[in-house]
């Protein structure tokens, strides 16, 4: 694969040049800072590198030493870099500023665009987490940035997930795919961030069901707060997983892109379309169930209230007899007589039970 070849700068001959690490290392000697992976690539095989200006020196230079001449691509890794160390590569690679930025900040919509020959694309990564040892699980999102140019890829991660330390370790395993050049990081990647797509989506799926089936069991469950806090989930899955079509469509239409490469996108496309269909049907799934549940919440109440007001006229009819005799008038009926007090509670006993059979038999009790 013909490579560019320029003779690097003196930003080149600096980059990170007493930082001699393996990758995976934190930089600066701090565990929160970023880290940082790159490799030389050449006919699909890897060539280590002491530094990452050494990687570039091989692949822009095509050597290493006097004797050995090579052409490929670098393929540099950072995890939340700062503002430094980016800046670092981006005088080396040529990474236009705006791009730069977005990089830094993040919390950006999926796209893809090109800055002077640089193609800078955005992707939105999720995982469902729990949180909390006993709490429910969430969408959490993330982000990775490419910049992809004819003999460079730089990958910049945002948030916990999507770890692309795999995807290096599988391309590097099949030499003939990686040998295609950048196209193939690039694919690879948009790939198992699919992938990531596809399962949380079907743990989403799992809870949904969980609590169609709650919502429509014999037992009474209060569900509400469940679906509500599902709904907010789906949501957040949806900002990730639609906005990226466009993009990666584009993506399939660049001249970069080996026809080999698109194929496999393609493919990645039809994924994430069924996943974008499969996570808006959750929308609609999540509306009836919401719906049934607040019926049923209602239906509940109602019973309720008819038993309250059931049992309420029953104890009203020894109240009002009891408030009658109790007003101790001289001339009342039966007051003298030494069957009234029996008679009074057997009336206040049939008109009970009549009162209770009629509702018992009305479905009230």
């Amino acid at each position: 694969m013909a490579m560019t070849r320029v003779r690097p700068g003196r930003a080149t001959r600096s980059l990170f040049k007493s930082r001699h690490r393996p990758h995976s290392v934190p930089v600066s000697g701090r565990p929160d800072s970023a880290v940082i992976d790159w490799a030389a690539y050449i006919d699909g095989h890897r060539v280590s590198t002491d530094t990452v200006a050494d990687a570039v020196r091989l692949i822009r230079d095509g050597r290493l030493t006097v004797e050995e001449e090579s052409a490929g691509f670098v393929w540099v890794g950072l995890h939340e870099p700062s503002a430094t160390e980016l800046a670092e590569l981006a005088e080396v690679f040529g990474l236009h500023p705006l791009a730069v930025e977005d990089a830094i900040n993040a919390h950006q919509r999926p796209k893809l665009e090109r800055y002077d020959g640089v193609n800078f694309f955005v992707m939105k990564t999720v995982g469902y987490v729990r949180k909390e040892p006993i709490g429910p699980e969430v969408v959490e999102t993330g982000e990775i940035m490419v910049f992809c140019g004819r003999d460079f890829v730089v990958t910049v991660r945002h948030g916990a997930h999507g770890e692309l330390g795999p995807v290096r370790a599988r391309l590097e395993g099949d030499p003939e795919r990686l040998a295609l050049g950048p196209a193939a990081v690039v694919h690879a990647i948009t790939d198992r961030v699919v992938d990531g797509y596809v399962c949380v989506a079907d743990a989403v799926q799992e809870d949904i069901d969980e609590v169609e089936e709650a919502v429509f069991s014999p037992e009474r469950t209060d569900e509400s707060r469940r679906i509500y806090r599902l709904k907010r989930e789906v949501i957040q899955l949806k900002r990730a997983v639609g906005p990226l079509a466009g993009p990666l469509r584009n993506l399939g239409s660049r001249r970069f892109v080996p026809a080999e490469i698109k194929e496999y996108l393609r493919d990645v496309e039809d994924h994430l379309t069924r996943v974008r269909e499969q996570v808006e049907s959750y929308d609609e799934l999540l509306n009836p169930i919401l719906h049934a549940h607040m019926t049923q919440v209602t239906v509940a109440d109602n019973k309720d209230m008819r038993k309250i007001s059931a049992w309420g006229a029953i104890f009203m009819v020894p109240t009002a007899i009891a408030g009658i005799y109790g007003m101790n008038f001289d001339f009342m009926p039966e007051t003298e007589w030494k069957f009234g007090y029996p008679m009074i509670l057997g009336v206040i006993a049939m008109a009970c039970l009549s009162l209770y059979r009629g509702f018992r038999r009305n479905g009230w009790l």
